[in-house]
């Protein structure tokens, strides 16, 4: 009961979805096809799914106020006055000149520093941080690609499709698909399924 109460307290940011562009909707809704999928929601209505994902997690409120902010400038100011009343993950930051694909999940947020472009469906951990050194460009990435606990993805580099980053790995070269990396600096311990042990290049 109480939890449903919660739930129609986030009611008004509804409205910032239904008054939303068409791109907005179609990736807000993927990201909340997602989360929904890895965190099982019982709600039956789409929006009402919507609405409980925004009660319980602070981190999709952040990636709700990213794409909501993204294509238009009316709905940013509307953004920065919402979020005094529901505050999103506060030690999450993402970057505005970030990119991400539909399907965006991000686990837990805590001291995560993100600036990148991202295909579909790809999974942020807690305490990661992936950006530019000295300025330079940002990591991109491919297609279902996972950046586990505290990982470290930095420069200019490309990451390829279906890459999973172990956790406190630091990635500073680019890195194939279908591979997993580890280590410090990273290395491939997994490529197409199969164990290997190979340097980035």
């Amino acid at each position: 009961m109480l939890f449903t109460i919660k739930k129609m307290l986030f009611l008004p940011l509804i409205l910032l979805y239904l008054i939303s562009t068409a791109k907005q909707k179609q990736y807000i809704r993927a990201d909340a096809d997602r989360w929904i999928e890895i965190q099982p929601r019982t709600e039956k209505n789409d929006l009402m799914r919507l609405c409980a994902l925004l009660a319980a997690f602070k981190q999709f409120r952040n990636l709700y106020y990213f794409r909501l902010s993204k294509a238009n400038p009316y709905l940013k100011l509307i953004v920065r006055l919402t979020r005094i009343f529901y505050r999103p993950q506060p030690t999450l930051y993402i970057e505005p000149e970030s990119e991400f694909g539909p399907g965006l999940f991000i686990q837990h947020g805590d001291g995560a520093m993100v600036a990148c472009h991202m295909g579909k469906n790809g999974w942020i951990n807690q305490y990661v941080a992936i950006g530019s050194v000295d300025n330079g460009g940002i990591p991109t990435f491919g297609d279902n690609c996972r950046i586990t606990v505290g990982a470290k993805v930095l420069g200019n580099i490309h990451i390829g499709d279906n890459v999973t980053i172990g956790a406190n790995a630091v990635v500073v070269k680019n890195v194939p698909s279908n591979c997993v990396v580890v280590g410090v600096p990273a290395y491939i311990v997994k490529r197409n399924g199969v164990r290997v042990r190979e340097t980035l290049g």
